[in-house]
């Protein structure tokens, strides 16, 4: 059974889906945009049948406990003390870190910065920063695909978004997640104010500091149809891991694994974590 968490920090209490034994081995999920925590639900509950302890928030601005206004205030510095805080609230010293999109962004500057926390990391879609970093910089078919970043920052982009049923919004799931989860994260992003704190995570500029290299046991899933990341930067992650790393390359899926192919993102998933 999937049980609704409620998850207080200092930065406000975040909701959350669970599954499985309290005392089992922890793991926490983190989803990207524009989504919520159901996009893991398969691998939740798929875990808590294998006895592990799954827990996938609502991050920063999906949460409406935990939705400051200011742009600012989503920098990758308060997400990767999110990540602490709610392990930390539930308990857990180490702990496997799942994420996908934004939220594999987070995990890997909270593999890179908090190793000793982690016991793996598995990045599903978004490879290591720096190497996405350097395609943006010589790539020119990645700069291609991150353009959308551009017109996400514009202040037009919620009002285009949600207009004429959301249609925008909408198609950027591509028709490969399942039509009642859309549904879900529409109605959720139409709330006043969710939609721009969704949005806050490209507004927030660029991270201060450096993200260095990855030292715990990686999993890196990339998929060949990822319309916004490309082979160049998922094939140079491995430079920037430097210990325990597997690249699996899903063939004819998009950018949206863990929703489009759930039993194999688990399959791989779980091989990883024993």
């Amino acid at each position: 059974m999937t049980e609704h968490l409620s998850i207080p920090t200092a930065a406000g209490t975040f909701d959350a889906i669970a599954a499985g034994p309290a005392d089992g081995r922890p793991v926490l999920l983190l989803h990207g945009f524009p989504e919520a925590a159901i996009c893991w639900e398969y691998q939740v509950a798929a875990l808590g049948k294998r006895g592990f302890r799954a827990v996938a928030p609502d991050q920063r601005g999906y949460s409406p406990g935990v939705r400051p206004p200011a742009p600012a205030e989503y920098g990758m510095g308060e997400l990767v003390g999110d990540v602490l805080a709610i392990a930390d609230e539930l308990g857990w010293h180490r702990f496997d870190l799942v994420g996908h999109d934004w939220g594999a962004a987070v995990g890997w500057w909270t593999a890179a910065e908090h190793p000793a926390r982690l016991r793996t990391l598995t990045a599903v879609s978004t490879p290591h920063p720096k190497a996405l970093a350097a395609a943006l910089r010589t790539d020119e078919d990645q700069q291609l695909r991150s353009a959308y970043m551009t017109e996400f920052r514009q202040t037009s982009a919620e009002r285009r978004m949600l207009a004429n049923n959301a249609e925008a919004l909408r198609r950027i799931f591509e028709w490969r997640v399942p039509p009642s989860h859309v549904d879900e994260y529409v109605r959720r992003l139409s709330e006043p104010g969710a939609l721009t704190a969704a949005l806050n995570w490209y507004r927030a500029g660029r991270p201060s500091g450096e993200v260095g290299k990855v030292e715990v046991p990686t999993l890196y899933v990339w998929s060949t149809e990822d319309v916004a990341l490309g082979s160049t930067a998922a094939l140079d992650t491995e430079n920037w891991v430097t210990g325990a790393y597997s690249f699996q390359m899903l063939e004819d899926v998009t950018h949206w694994i863990p929703e489009e192919v759930p039993e194999v993102l688990t399959a791989l998933l779980v091989e990883h974590l024993s």
